[in-house]
């Protein structure tokens, strides 16, 4: 169904990190230099598509304030694309003011989780939508729609239902279309079910609320995707959404993939360097698996 995501080959995927912004928003707000101590390295990382920040409210989600800031002291490389999330028109403005290469707009296939995270209806949401793509020029524009597997809200979502929204998000002029797990409620069935309504060229965003992150993962590639969001150190979770937990964490995903013999671009040595930096940044340890035991020792027998 989706056809806007170019296709990769088959022993590759592409990971977004997401660990400085949905990493950090349930976090006690960093300041903006640690922010970029942690984004410089998971660029040495070899991390190429870094979500770096929100243009949000500070009121609402303070540990994502001084988004400008941020954003003038990113590094400038060469085949690094940096992402900001937005909600709205407004933040779209701001976020294309400050010179970001690519845009996450959030919106979701839940009505009573879309009132909660940005004040609309869907309806309203996919009008924001269209106006920012009118607006993006050249940028990237990604419709990111929480709740695809399930609502803390509604429930169980139709497969058809999800679709339906995300084809009038494509319809709307996005350029690519993630499909997010916002509390944890897919499992690799749900997964099957989703991506047979809406076609495997789509992103994925998966939380580990469950404990089933990792597996869906495993089970969308099978399928199929190609395109992840991941958090390093499994950092992350969503104020609006009561009981959810971290993201996929990006060291258990690149772990994983190396083992099956499959392309990510990442240094997992650098990674865990990462990581062990946003658990001193953040002043607790974090959920990754990987981080806690270390990669697989090739131990001679």
């Amino acid at each position: 169904m989706m056809e806007a995501r170019a296709a990769l080959t088959v022993d590759a995927v592409r990971i977004r990190e997401v660990g400085p912004r949905d990493g950090l928003q349930v976090e006690a707000p960093l300041s903006v230099e640690d922010r970029i101590r942690l984004i410089e390295a998971l660029v040495a990382a070899g991390l190429k598509t870094i979500e770096a920040v929100a243009f949000v409210s500070p009121k609402a989600v303070p540990s994502m304030a001084d988004a400008e800031k941020v954003v003038a002291l990113l590094p400038k490389l060469d085949g690094v694309t940096w992402v900001g999330l937005v909600p709205n028109r407004k933040g779209a403005e701001m976020a294309l003011d400050a010179g970001l290469d690519a845009i996450s707009v959030t919106l979701s296939a839940s009505e009573g989780y879309n009132q909660r995270n940005v004040r609309m209806s869907v309806d309203d949401s996919i009008d924001q939508l269209r106006d920012i793509c009118g607006l993006a020029g050249e940028a990237w524009v990604e419709a990111v729609l929480s709740c695809s597997f399930g609502s803390p809200y509604e429930g169980d979502i139709a497969p058809s239902e999800v679709a339906a929204v995300a084809r009038r998000c494509m319809d709307a002029g996005a350029t690519a279309l993630t499909l997010a797990d916002t509390t944890g409620m897919a499992t690799p069935r749900r997964i099957e079910e989703v991506l047979a309504a809406t076609g495997t060229r789509v992103g994925l965003h998966l939380h580990d609320t469950r404990g089933t992150a990792l597996l869906n993962a495993h089970t969308a590639y099978l399928a199929g995707v190609r395109d992840f969001d991941t958090a390093v150190g499994g950092l992350g979770g969503s104020p609006f959404a009561e009981g959810a937990t971290g993201n996929l964490a990006t060291e258990d995903l690149v772990y994983l993939m190396e083992d099956l013999g499959v392309e990510t671009g990442v240094d997992l040595d650098r990674l865990l360097d990462a990581s062990r930096l946003v658990a001193e940044l953040v002043g607790h340890p974090v959920p990754s698996r990987v981080a806690a035991a270390g990669p697989r020792l090739n131990n001679p027998a």
